[in-house]
């Protein structure tokens, strides 16, 4: 997850020559999806604060470090075609409709689980999210791929169980949704 990091890094050294006198951070998010979002978010908040830069990047590693993602795939297909797991394990997966749940660690995606049925694997994330958060207040931003309707329905019940600070509705980006596949649904999430 760490490439754009790396090409971040080259152009803040080009930048220090073309502006001496701008200072310039570069934070690895080690996430992507709406987790990366929420760190953008509470940089740019903390700025908004006229914060110095060293309070914002503060911020947004206290972020980095709390917020994760859980996501739902309606199949392994597309996992494999992004050289992710063995053609092996992509065919049983098919064989066996399998539905793999995936969440970030340490700026690694990891595999967290397979459910055979869409409606499992739904209880199933959510359960996950409660454990890691209880009842404290939680931010969150429910995700999709072409699945608004179930979208919109995840939000629903995560505010109705959750205590939530705040809650939005996104869309994967095009590069999450090739690796993830038409119909990927989950969310990200920081607990305060």
């Amino acid at each position: 997850l760490s490439t754009g990091y790396d090409m971040a890094c080259v152009a803040r050294e080009q930048a220090k020559t073309e502006l001496p006198q701008t200072s310039i951070e570069v934070l690895d998010s080690q996430t992507v999806t709406a987790a990366q979002g929420f760190v953008a978010l509470a940089a740019a908040r903390a700025a908004a604060e006229e914060k110095g830069l060293p309070e914002v990047v503060k911020v947004a590693e206290e972020i980095r470090d709390r917020a994760t993602f859980i996501i739902l795939l309606d199949t392994i297909r597309h996992v494999y075609r992004t050289g992710r797991i063995p053609k092996v394990a992509a065919q049983v997966g098919s064989v066996l409709k399998i539905k793999p749940i995936l969440t970030s660690s340490s700026g690694l995606v990891r595999f967290a689980g397979a459910v055979r049925s869409r409606e499992h694997g739904i209880n199933r994330i959510l359960q996950m999210m409660r454990d890691k958060v209880g009842q404290n207040p939680v931010h969150v931003a429910v995700m999709h791929a072409y699945a608004l309707d179930e979208a919109e329905r995840l939000k629903e019940r995560i505010s109705s169980e959750f205590n939530c600070a705040e809650l939005w509705l996104t869309e994967f980006s095009p590069v999450m949704g090739y690796a993830t596949g038409t119909g990927t649904l989950g969310f990200a999430y920081y607990r305060e």
